[in-house]
C-alpha cells in the first residue's frame, strides 16, 4: 500500500537522504543485452529486480527508483510492447514495495519515468497532450503498484519535465524530477541550473524535490547543484560513479567507493538533500556513500576549486550560466546506463 506522504515526512525528518545508485549498470551485470529493453524484466526475471531493488536497501539507501525508467508507451513501441505500459510499471512498483516493506525501516518506492526519446512540439512531433498522456500512463501503473512518489529523471527538455507534473498532478501523485545537465553545464535543450530552479518554483504541481541526475562526472554535476542556490524545494544530487571508460568491450567508470564518499558529502555541502548516484554506481559506492554521510562532519559550501580538487576538473570551462555554452541541439536521448 501506497503511503503518499512518506517522503515528505523523511525531508522532514532527516537532513539528508540516500538514494540508490545505477539500475542499467547492475542489470548489465546480471545478463541484460544492449538493446534490451529492461522493462521486461518485470515480468519474465522479477527476481533479478528484486535483487537490484534489495542490494541498494541493504547497502543503506532510503529510497530507490523503480525498474520502469523506458516504461512508457513511445520507448516501448521500439519492442512492440506499447500495450503493456500499465503492466510494466505496475509490476515495477509492486516488486519495490514488496522490498520497502520488508526492509523494517522507511524506505522510498520512487517510480521511475525516463523521457519519452521524442521531441517535443514545434521543433519535434511529440505534443504537449500527447507527453502527458503518455506520462499518465505510467504514473497511474506505478501508483497502482504502490510507488510513494514518482520520479521524473534524465529530462533535457523543460516542456517534457512540465508535462510529467502534470501527469503527476492528474494521476493525484507526490512527485520529484531531475534533469541531465550534459552539454557544457546545460541540459542538451539548452536549460541552465538556474533555469530549472525557477522552473520547479513555477510548475502547478510541484515538485516535492528537484535537481540533476547523469550528466557527464560528479564534478559537473555538483557545480550544477551550487547553480540552485536560492530555492526553497530540497535539491536532488544523483551524479555519476566517475566518468565513462571503455575498457574489454564494455563500459566502465572509474569513480571508486571512496570518491563517491568524497562526492556525497560534497553535494550534502553544496545544499543537495536527497543524494545518490547514477550510471556506474554499485551497491559499494552506495555503502561507502552512507558511511561517509553517517560520520563525516557537514562542512561549508564547498568551492569549485574544492569540488575539482576531490573528483577531478569539470568537462567543460562553463557552467551554462554565463551565455557560453553551446546552442540547444536536437537527438534522441539514450537509456540511462
Amino acid at each position: 500500500m501506497t503511503n503518499s506522504d512518506a517522503l515528505s515526512r523523511l525531508l522532514a525528518e532527516r537532513d539528508w537522504i540516500l538514494a540508490d545508485g545505477a539500475t542499467g549498470t547492475q542489470l548489465f551485470n546480471m545478463g541484460l543485452s544492449a538493446g534490451e529493453p529492461p522493462e521486461l524484466w518485470n515480468v519474465d526475471h522479477p527476481d533479478r529486480i528484486r535483487r537490484l531493488y534489495s542490494d541498494a536497501v541493504e547497502a543503506g539507501s532510503d529510497l530507490f527508483l523503480t525498474n520502469s525508467f523506458g516504461g512508457n508507451a513511445s520507448r516501448l513501441k521500439l519492442h512492440d510492447a506499447q500495450d503493456r505500459v500499465f503492466e510494466l510499471n505496475r509490476l515495477a512498483a509492486e516488486i519495490g514495495r514488496e522490498v520497502a516493506d520488508a526492509s523494517g525501516r522507511t524506505v522510498i518506492v520512487a517510480g521511475s519515468m525516463g523521457p519519452t526519446g521524442d521531441i517535443m512540439a514545434p521543433m519535434g512531433t511529440l505534443t504537449h497532450e500527447s507527453a502527458v498522456e503518455m506520462f499518465h500512463e505510467q504514473a497511474e501503473g506505478l501508483k497502482a503498484g504502490g510507488a510513494d512518489v514518482l520520479w521524473s529523471e534524465t529530462i533535457s527538455a523543460p516542456e517534457e519535465l512540465k508535462a510529467a507534473s502534470e501527469a503527476a498532478k492528474l494521476a493525484d501523485m507526490p512527485w520529484c524530477g531531475t534533469m541531465s545537465f550534459d552539454t557544457a553545464g546545460r541540459t542538451m535543450m539548452g536549460l541552465t541550473s538556474a533555469g530549472l530552479a525557477a522552473l520547479a518554483g513555477r510548475l502547478a504541481q510541484k515538485p516535492l524535490a528537484f535537481g540533476a541526475n547523469c550528466g557527464v562526472g560528479s564534478s559537473d554535476l555538483l557545480r550544477t547543484v551550487l547553480g540552485f542556490e536560492g530555492t526553497n524545494i530540497p535539491v536532488i544530487a544523483k551524479g555519476n560513479a566517475g566518468i565513462p571508460k571503455y575498457h574489454d568491450g564494455h563500459i566502465h567508470y572509474d569513480g571508486t567507493p571512496e570518491l563517491m564518499a568524497d562526492y556525497a558529502c560534497l553535494a550534502r555541502d553544496s545544499g543537495a538533500t536527497i543524494i545518490g548516484g547514477c550510471c556506474g554506481t554499485t551497491p559499494d559506492h552506495l555503502r561507502s556513500m552512507r558511511a561517509a554521510l553517517e560520520t563525516r562532519p557537514r562542512g561549508d559550501r564547498p568551492t569549485l576549486e574544492q569540488i575539482t580538487e576531490k573528483l577531478g576538473g569539470f568537462s567543460s570551462e562553463s557552467d551554462g550560466t554565463d551565455g557560453a555554452g553551446p546552442a540547444p541541439r536536437i537527438t534522441r536521448r539514450r537509456a540511462r546506463t
